[in-house]
Formats: C-alpha cells, structure tokens, sequence
C-alpha cells in the first residue's frame, strides 16, 4: 500500500480538527506539484464535503476516478456527492460499485446505506446495510450513525430498539458524539414520566456536551419556559388561599368570619402560600442543574412573554400576600384585589397556550 504523501496527512489532520479551510490550500498546494495523486483529490473531495459543495465533491471524485478507477474510497465519497444533487441512480450505483471492490469495508456499506434511503422501498435494504456495516466494524462509530438514520425512517416494528441501541453505542465510543449526544437527550426527555426539570436537566446535560446544536437549545428553552409558565398556577394557588383564610367570599347560609381576622389566622395563610412557593417553585429551582438554571435566566432577557409570565406570578402572589395580611374590617377591597389578581394571570394562561409547544 502506497505511503500518503505528507501533505495529505497533514491535510486529513486539519480536516479532522475542523480546519477545512486550511486542508483545501495544503491539497491545492499538493495538486500543483501533482495532479495526477488520487489521494490528494479524495482528500479534497471530502473537504468539498464537509461544507456541502456536492458539486465540487463530484468533480473531483472524477478526477481521482481518472486516475484509479477502482479506487473505492474516492465511490464512497462520491456517493454522497451524487445523492445530495438528486442523482439517485448514479449514487446507488457507486455506492454498489464500492462494496464489489471493498466488500470488506464499512464506510462502503455505510455508502450503500445512504444511496438506498433515497428509494422509499428499498429503505428496509438500507437499515441491512448498515447493520452489516456496524458488523464489518463495531467499534467505528459512523456505523451506528448510519444504523440510526436508516432505522429511523425504515418503518420497522422494532425501530425504537435499534435507534437506542445505535445511540448507546455512539456514545459508548465518543460520550461527546453530537448527533448522539442530542438524540440521548431526546429519548431521556420522551421516557414516561419524566418531570419538567428532568427533561431540562437532559437538555442541559446534553448541550454542554453539544453547544453547538441550536435544537438542543430550542428544545431547552422550550422546556425551561414550561417550567416558568407553571408560576402562574402558584400565584392562582396562593390567591385561592389567601381568598379562603381571609374568607373574603362568605358561602351563603355560614355565618361570615368577622373581621379583621386575628393576627395568628393571617399569617397562617402567609405561611401557606410560601409552602406552596416553596414546594412548587424555590426547591425545584434549587434542584436544577447549573445548565438549565443558565437558560432560565437567558430566557428571562431573551423573551419578552417569558419576562411576562414571570411578573404575573409576582404580580398575583404579592396581591394575595395584601389580601392576607392586611387587616381588613371590609370585604369589598380583597374582593377587588382578588379579582385584579386572578383574572390576568388566567388570561395570559389561556392566551399563551400555543407558546408552550
């Protein structure tokens, strides 16, 4: 096997470090002294590939072709040149073309696997492909890559087995694995059960692993302003029972508590409003994970109805905290305040109803 040239391993160095700009001048400087080295044009093409010029990528896979034309390397690349400008046909066909050269190899059944998804019927034949690409090389983990993609638009009855186990697998190989990193989040926050600030922990977990991904931070921010839009429903709680201790809404047939009410009955239903702040909101608070705390406050000078949502469980809780310990020797002022209180937060609840999702 020939030796590569030194500056295609420095080249393949760099595009590996994601310095793609820098390997293109290192090849280009290699093709001037060379056009005849198919690696160098391979080593390009991949280059060409990492920033989606699908066509450059099939003009020089060409050219390495010229040169060598069983160099099933510079088929694999050439694949994805070919399925990503919608030439189906010729893309399954090098993609074939490479595995009868390299029969052996996992990038080629990873190729064929990609050349088939373009065919909705042969979708089956590419999660195959794949799995026998994770056979050929279980420790590689493009192959889990392709597994997961494959399965995830294959229909399969056991799709959901194979996706995990792709991502597991990822991750066991590179715990910083984007695509995986982002997909384990995804299938931690989906398992039944799981509670706002779990889902938010997942995320977050996730993002620092992949800070890269704007999806992550969507799906965080979207879970995150859950959580805060919750508050309201604290602040509704905490003025239910500030109107009930303070008995601002007599039932007809009782005897009306007289008013003012003693000090002791007060600040009890002071004391119940912060239980419920306390157990609904602060101890969750406390218990999320430095991540989502991050988000929480990111989103509160990012977005305006999120800034909203916030002032009206203040706005709310402070009311009901009036409610309970002024004392009151009439009832019509609570009732007031009451109402202030209650009737805006339940109209920005159903108001934002679409923003939650």
């Amino acid at each position: 096997m020939t030796t590569p040239h030194p500056l295609i391993e420095q080249a393949e160095a760099l595009r590996a470090l994601d310095r793609n700009d820098e390997a293109k001048e290192l090849l280009a400087r290699r093709l001037a002294e060379d056009s005849e080295d198919g690696a160098a044009w391979v080593q390009l093409a991949r280059c060409h590939l990492v920033v989606r010029e699908f066509e450059e990528v099939i003009r020089t896979t060409a050219e390495a072709l010229r040169i060598a034309p069983d160099d099933w390397d510079a088929l694999v690349v050439r694949t994805y040149g070919l399925r990503r400008t919608g030439r189906r046909d010729e893309a399954l066909a090098a993609a074939q073309e490479a595995v009868r050269l390299a029969p052996q190899s996992s990038s080629a059944h990873i190729a064929l696997s990609e050349a088939l998804m373009a065919w909705p019927e042969r979708r089956l034949d590419a999660v195959t492909a794949a799995e026998h690409a994770v056979r050929l090389n279980p420790e590689y983990g493009g192959a889990y890559y392709a597994l997961w993609k494959s399965a995830s638009f294959s229909g399969r009855a056991d799709t959901r087995e194979i996706v995990e186990f792709a991502v597991r697998q990822a991750l066991r190989l590179d715990p910083e694995d984007a695509w995986a990193v982002e997909q384990f989040a995804g299938m931690q926050a989906a398992a039944p059960g799981v509670r706002l600030p779990a889902k938010a922990a997942a995320y977050a977990d996730a993002l620092a692993a992949a800070p890269g991904s704007t999806s992550l931070r969507r799906d965080l921010d979207r879970t995150v302003f859950r959580m805060l839009r919750g508050t309201r429903w604290l602040a509704v709680l905490s003025l239910c029972i500030a109107g009930v201790v303070v008995d601002i809404f007599p039932t007809d047939g009782e005897v009306p508590k007289e008013l003012p009410l003693p000090i002791g009955m007060r600040l009890y239903s002071v004391f119940l409003i912060a239980l419920a702040w306390g157990l609904g909101a602060l101890l969750r608070y406390r218990t999320l994970r430095q991540g989502a705390r991050l988000s929480l406050q990111s989103l509160l000078r990012r977005m305006f109805w999120a800034r909203l949502v916030l002032a009206q469980a203040v706005w709310g809780t402070l009311l009901a905290l009036v409610i309970a310990l002024v004392p009151w020797s009439e009832r019509g002022l609570p009732q007031i305040l009451f109402w202030t209180g209650l009737i805006p937060v339940l109209l920005t609840i159903w108001f934002d109803r679409p923003r939650k999702r």
